[in-house]
């Protein structure tokens, strides 16, 4: 057996995942952007945001119905003159006439003079009067300027990942662009001779490429920016090219294939002559793994196998990308097992599963190339390298897919 077959001692999947992160964890300083507002939603805030200006912008009224005195309406029914109409949007600047009554619709200015808004139910007019059947005090349905939020006080705090809620008090304040931080970019760099793409015919032993697509699914559905989708031969100088591409326009690069002990295993061949680093993990599946700095960019490699290849980014990739992210951690719950399950001793498994009425059975087919079978699952079930053999009813952790 050559030195390039000898078998070194498979690395725990804490290890490997340690080193994966610590070579991620820089790209926490991957700095900013300005984004029109739009397109700021998931995004996280890289700058405290403060408001520029009082909200509500001016007193208004919170009711359809009519901006009086409360001193005119004290004793009801009180029948009053209308002195005219205040529409949302409408920039003149009325003022209520003693002892008189401005019709007034939600939003619209409450003019100078007024000091309280009966609404339209309880009221009667005939046009030309208004006939006031319910007193109101001084304030009743008058929204005063700042009492939502005054300008200098703080809307968001840097770090904040913005959902909907924010875009709408931001956008309220009549803010145009935010500063966020700017998303993780990654590559995704797919090797083998047999793989064609989707659409093409296939020849023998020629089989469709799943994993770039589905990598780039995987990524984006992180808040991942997925700047390339590349494939290379087993041929080393077109690799060689694909990698400089890929590592020119990322942050991070994820190769899958050509990883493991056969002959023409290209990312592990090249990469290791800059210094990359591969070995089995001792997990299943996924064993196979590389790990390689190029150009101060990290090259994760995972296993060709499809079932490998979507594990490896669950296990590995996909926590601190979400942390990157700002996204909230998934949960990983502890469940009873449905079925009765056996594990190789010194490998930890992560099973396909379905969770059904709160306990988790095996999906059909566990092969790591068996891609349509994980469709079917909803979580990866988490078995310890020192376990053996789990009776059904066996309390296991799972991991949401």
């Amino acid at each position: 057996m050559s030195s390039r077959h000898a078998l070194a001692p498979a690395r725990p999947v804490e290890d490997h995942r340690r080193r994966i992160e610590d070579a991620l964890r820089p790209l926490a300083d991957r700095g900013t952007e300005s984004v029109p507002m739009a397109r700021a939603l998931g995004r996280r805030l890289a700058v405290d945001v403060h408001s520029p200006l009082d909200l509500p912008v001016f007193r208004n009224s919170a009711m359809d119905g009519y901006a009086v005195r409360a001193e005119s309406v004290a004793i009801v029914p009180a029948t009053l003159p209308l002195a005219g109409v205040v529409a949302a949007g409408n920039t003149d600047e009325l003022t209520l006439p003693e002892g008189a009554a401005l019709k007034v619709m939600t939003g619209a200015p409450v003019p100078p003079g007024a000091d309280c808004v009966v609404p339209v139910e309880h009221t009667r007019s005939d046009g030309v009067t208004v006939t006031i059947e319910k007193s109101r005090a001084a304030g009743d349905f008058v929204r005063d300027a700042g009492t939502d939020v005054r300008a200098g006080e703080l809307l968001a705090a840097a770090g904040t990942l913005l959902r909907p809620r924010h875009i709408a008090a931001l956008a309220a304040v009549g803010l145009a662009e935010l500063t966020v931080l700017r998303p993780v970019r990654a590559a995704v760099l797919t090797t083998g001779d047999e793989l064609r793409p989707a659409g093409s015919a296939l020849l023998p032993g020629q089989i469709f490429n799943s994993n770039g697509i589905a990598l780039a699914a995987a990524l984006t559905d992180n808040a991942v920016d997925v700047v390339s989708v590349a494939h290379s031969s087993d041929d080393h100088d077109e690799f060689r090219a694909r990698l400089a591409e890929a590592v020119a326009q990322a942050d991070v690069v994820f190769t899958s294939g050509g990883v493991s002990m056969g002959d023409f295993e290209v990312v592990k061949e090249v990469l290791s002559t800059l210094g990359g680093e591969f070995g089995s993990v001792a997990m299943q599946p996924g064993g196979p793994q590389g790990l390689s700095v190029v150009d101060g960019v990290p090259v994760l490699s995972f296993p060709g196998n499809p079932v490998s290849t979507m594990v490896s980014f669950e296990v590995f990739a996909r926590p601190l990308l979400r942390e990157l992210a700002g996204l909230q951690a998934l949960p990983v719950t502890r469940l009873p097992l449905r079925d009765a399950v056996r594990s190789p001793a010194g490998k930890r498994q992560f099973l396909r599963g379905k969770v059904i009425d709160d306990s988790v059975g095996l999906v059909a087919g566990q092969g790591s190339h068996l891609i349509a079978s994980m469709a079917a699952a909803d979580v990866l079930i988490d078995i310890p390298a020192d376990i053996t053999e789990l009776a059904a009813g066996a309390l296991v952790e799972v991991r949401p897919l």
